[in-house]
């Protein structure tokens, strides 16, 4: 289980340095990675592999949501913004008076997987049906296909990426229902969903497991191969948010996350590498 705060030291590892060939340094010996939750086993993954090759630098990698990142970069928190949505143009004018210039780095691909708990027999969800469980009008299983049981709706706080993009795809921005169950990070929903035999929820690609079922959106299934062939509906985007182009030992960080070892850690993280 990832914890919504994660510090990272690696002391030592002088046998690893194959793995990014010759090792520079750099004047700053430290980073300090915030936001997305469906990011941070990327960051996380990604900061220990750097760190087993740069054994002077420091990486401390935390959740807390999209916007709780791109709001630390913005007012010098941290060094990186983890996002699983694009930065809104009200927080790149709040960037801009800060004298913070956001500069995108795509990292990865993803799918928001609508899960169910394994028991549950329904296998496939319409948009349709999906808006209307989440906006309130379906509260039993038995209007889709399945048993007589109450819908129980987790979602995720307003602070996520994860929230915003799945209102925008699926809900089409609607309210969500009021007696839905806010949780804080992708992980928390999948737990929910796990105990909770009548529950929805959604959440990153890299959190489906035995333990919640992954159901077919208008009759897709939420695989890496449907993302890339664009035929999943529920696919996005994932970002490291800098502060203008990276540099330094920013840039070293990014370049390895976009290398082809990083790209590797990305698809064992659950999610959809760029190459």
């Amino acid at each position: 289980m990832f914890k919504s705060k994660i510090a990272i030291t690696v002391v030592a590892a002088v046998l690893c340095v194959g793995l990014m060939g010759n090792v520079p340094t750099f004047a700053a010996k430290s980073l300090t990675i915030k936001g997305s939750t469906t990011v941070l086993p990327i960051a996380q993954s990604c900061a220990e592999a750097f760190m087993d090759v740069h054994s002077d630098v420091n990486i401390s990698v935390q959740g807390g949501g999209s916007g709780v990142g791109i709001a630390s970069l913005i007012d010098g928190t941290c060094d990186i913004a983890d996002a699983s949505r694009p930065i809104k143009g009200k927080e790149v004018v709040k960037a801009k008076e800060n004298g913070v210039q956001a500069y995108e780095n795509v990292v990865a691909l993803d799918g928001i997987a609508v899960i169910v708990h394994p028991s549950n027999p329904v296998d496939g969800l319409s948009i349709e049906q999906i808006k209307k469980i989440y906006t309130g009008e379906i509260s039993n299983w038995s209007e889709v296909g399945g048993k007589n049981m109450k819908v129980t709706v987790i979602s995720r706080d307003s602070a996520s990426g994860t929230f915003e993009t799945f209102n925008e795809l699926a809900l089409d921005k609607e309210k969500v229902r009021a007696d839905a169950l806010l949780q804080v990070s992708n992980q928390a929903v999948a737990q929910a969903v796990s105990r909770t035999p009548g529950a929805i929820g959604y959440a990153g690609l890299g959190y489906l497991s035995s333990a919640v079922k992954g159901v077919n959106v208008d009759g897709v299934q939420p695989t890496k191969k449907n993302i890339v062939n664009g035929s999943y509906k529920l696919a996005r985007k994932l970002f490291m948010y800098t502060n203008g182009a990276p540099a330094g030992v920013v840039k070293a960080f990014i370049d390895f996350v976009l290398s082809e070892k990083g790209q590797e850690l990305v698809e064992k993280a659950g999610y959809v590498p760029l190459i």
